[in-house]
């Protein structure tokens, strides 16, 4: 549930560069309140708030546009992004590979397939399956691609989600594959925040909104109701209630590719970080006696495998440690027990297990160790033991699952790093035999750079890890421009992985980037998240400025050339550090981020991370999200850097309300800040590659602008 959930929060954004229709339901106006006069902003779509947005956009995009290098920052970006010789993703599927695509051409995208030996060669023989470009045209939209679900085993019936504007609620319709059409008399679930479940070719679980008394706090759904094909929606049978206080109930599906078993789990989130898991029978759902905070990642020789996000003793065995992947007969589970389990993989202090994904034999595990990867592969012998296999790719690189193959023991795995760029390996599983497959050509001159891991301590003696990307001859002179990107929350794990734009836009000419590995991610495994829940907060934020200190202490940089920027939760981050320390900058790039934190809970979806953050009912929790709330303790006077907000009107998640409030109370103020929405978007606050490279290059001509003049 986890991992589901963390796609409540988490976004498209890159680090550090980094998706509409209204909703069926009018969203509620917020009362008058004479300690919030800003609290107007928080309705997206008001008359009133978007004319406020579009006069600042027009302010702030007259001086960034207007800046004689912006031009040729946006035409490097938007040359990068655009560029057709990038990777185009591989996804087996029904025997074949797919492809969603986008370039100058298909600016909402393809969904393409070839077949797996045509994809090796350096020119495949692409078949479209979806235009979206063309649908939006027909249809008067703006479509963005939210993935497919395809029913196992065939795969020739699947949901493809749809976005009009990249929104997080999607219209769900099914498509024919093998014929390539929308299905004549399939499925159609109109748009809500929903998420459905093949139980089997005439029955999906749904979850939606089905009227009043359906959705959570949050957001989200909390009831799951059967859909029978032909049947109108108000026929659909409810086979599952959670509760309005619940984060979410989502149905899911998982399949076994050795016995052919498929099963629809209701995944029923309590709170962010802990869900109880149930398996859908005839008779009704029945619960699974896992730990709340695990999260299960497939079914696999009838072993159920999941993550741990807690220390957990099974039946008549030892504990096992929280970060571990753990087995266990799912037939047994079922029934009640869970004598069965075992760990395959337990890590260290200073590891973590990063992705999970099964092929048809064989289990295939992305891990790290002090922030470098590695690839795993784990087998179920005859005996009921599991052997372990170390790939032989290279290290001190990030290291990736691309996708695994439940037909074959097929995987693609990519390795990059901040210099590297990425290439994808086909790799056989059972021989360990591997090759390259593609490989994205180098987008900027990294021979004059070096990589370099250091550690700053934080105020409790913490040592926190960090990376420095600079030029091999960089003098130590505390004048050399950089940037500093974090997270900081959600088990999220910033890896060295290679930034196209931020090589040539930022390190090319000069710049120096750093990537802080604080407390709050999924770096170390959930002890180093845990860390940093609810009030023990401040130590992220005291870890992101140990790291700007320890820049400064070694004359990498200094205040006057340090900048940082973040989002969603970094951009969180970004408002905390911009109020503590403004000392410490001189450029803050805020993305996508939540700053009022007396009233996130009633803005988008941020009930859903009172798990995370705490909760301003809880007078403890209030008491502490008062002392760090960026939009509570904006204070007049203080000589802050001028930050840049971005933010878009269709960010059903976190919403643009935060940004606009910030921006509106420095403002009143007399504070100077720069304020870019994007009026699509979604919390990716970009729909498409252009709008991507828009945006990429309004951050990067304010960085120049702030931190090389």
């Amino acid at each position: 549930m986890r991992v589901l959930l963390l796609t409540l929060i988490v976004g498209a954004l890159a680090a550090p560069a980094l998706a509409q229709t209204p909703s069926p339901r009018p969203m509620p106006q917020p009362a008058a309140d004479p300690a919030d006069p800003f609290i107007w902003l928080e309705d997206p779509d008001s008359p009133r708030a978007l004319a406020w947005a579009k006069a600042e956009n027009a302010r702030s995009l007259g001086l960034l546009e207007s800046d004689p290098r912006y031009q040729g920052l946006h035409e490097q970006a938007l040359k990068i992004a655009q560029a057709t010789d990038r990777i185009p993703v591989p996804a087996f599927r029904a025997g074949l590979i797919y492809n969603f695509w986008q370039d100058p051409t298909h600016v909402q995208g393809l969904w393409r397939r070839t077949s797996l030996q045509s994809y090796q060669t350096p020119d495949p023989a692409w078949q479209t399956v979806l235009d979206l470009d063309a649908l939006s045209k027909a249809e008067g939209k703006t479509w963005v691609w939210k993935g497919a679900n395809c029913l196992e085993p065939d795969q020739a019936h699947c949901l493809i989600s749809l976005s009009n504007g990249g929104e997080d609620a999607v219209e769900v319709r099914e498509f024919d594959l093998p014929a390539a059409r929308f299905a004549p008399a399939g499925f159609h679930l109109p748009h809500s925040k929903q998420d459905a479940a093949w139980l089997d070719a005439d029955t999906l679980a749904v979850a939606r909104d089905w009227g009043p008394g359906t959705m959570t706090e949050s957001g989200y759904a909390y009831v799951v109701k059967l859909v029978k094909r032909g049947q109108p929606l108000d026929a659909a049978r409810e086979v599952f209630r959670g509760t309005a206080k619940d984060v979410a109930v989502q149905p899911t599906s998982v399949y076994d590719p050795q016995t052919g078993q498929r099963a629809v789990l209701i995944l029923r989130g309590v709170s962010f970080f802990e869900s109880e898991i149930y398996v859908l029978t005839p008779s009704g759902a029945v619960k699974l006696p896992l730990p709340l905070k695990s999260t299960v990642v497939g079914l696999n020789g009838g072993q159920l495998l999941f993550t741990l996000q807690q220390d957990w003793t099974p039946q008549g065995g030892k504990t096992i440690g929280q970060g571990s992947l753990v087995a266990v007969d799912f037939a047994e589970l079922q029934r009640g027990g869970t004598s069965s389990a075992v760990a395959l993989m337990t890590p260290g202090p200073r590891e973590s297990i990063e992705e999970v994904s099964p092929a048809k034999d064989r289990i295939v595990v992305a891990a790290y160790d002090n922030v470098k990867g590695r690839a795993l592969v784990f087998r179920r012998g005859a005996d009921g033991g599991w052997s372990r296999r170390t790939l032989p790719l290279p290290d001190k690189a990030a290291i990736g699952i691309v996708d695994t193959d439940d037909r074959s023991d097929n995987a693609f795995l990519s390795v990059e790093s901040f210099l590297d760029p990425p290439t994808v390996y086909l790799v056989d599983t059972a021989s360990g035999a591997m090759k390259p497959v593609k490989s994205l050509p180098p987008r900027f001159d990294a021979s004059k750079d070096v990589v370099e891991q250091f550690e700053a301590t934080s105020a409790d003696g913490t040592k926190v890890p960090y990376f420095v990307v600079r030029p091999r001859d960089l003098k130590l002179d505390g004048n050399n421009p950089t940037l500093l990107y974090a997270y900081g929350g959600f088990q999220v794990s910033m890896l060295p992985t290679y930034s196209s734009t931020v090589g040539k836009l930022w390190l090319e000419r000069g710049g120096v980037y750093v990537l802080a590995n604080i407390r709050g991610g999924g770096e170390f495994g959930p002890a180093w998240h845990e860390a940093g829940l609810k009030t023990h907060r401040q130590r992220i934020y005291d870890d992101f400025a140990a790291v700007a200190k320890d820049l400064i202490a070694r004359r990498i940089t200094s205040p006057r050339r340090l900048g940082i920027e973040g989002g969603s939760n970094g951009g969180l981050l970004m408002g905390v550090e911009f109020e503590q320390h403004p000392e410490l900058w001189n450029a803050v790039v805020i993305q996508v981020p939540l700053l009022d934190m007396i009233r996130f809970t009633k803005i988008g979806a941020g009930a859903s991370w009172v798990g995370e953050y705490g909760s301003p009912d809880v007078p403890a929790e209030r008491a502490f999200l008062e002392k760090i709330s960026p939009y509570q303790n904006l204070k007049a006077g203080v000589h802050y850097p001028e930050p840049l907000f971005e933010t878009s009107t269709k960010d059903d998640r976190v919403g643009p309300g935060h940004a606009r409030k910030m921006a509106a109370k420095m403002q009143a103020m007399g504070l100077p800040f720069l304020y870019y929405e994007n009026m699509e978007g979604g919390h990716a606050a970009s729909a498409n590659l252009r709008e991507t490279a828009h945006r990429i290059a309004l951050e990067m001509t304010y960085l120049t602008r702030k931190l090389m003049d």
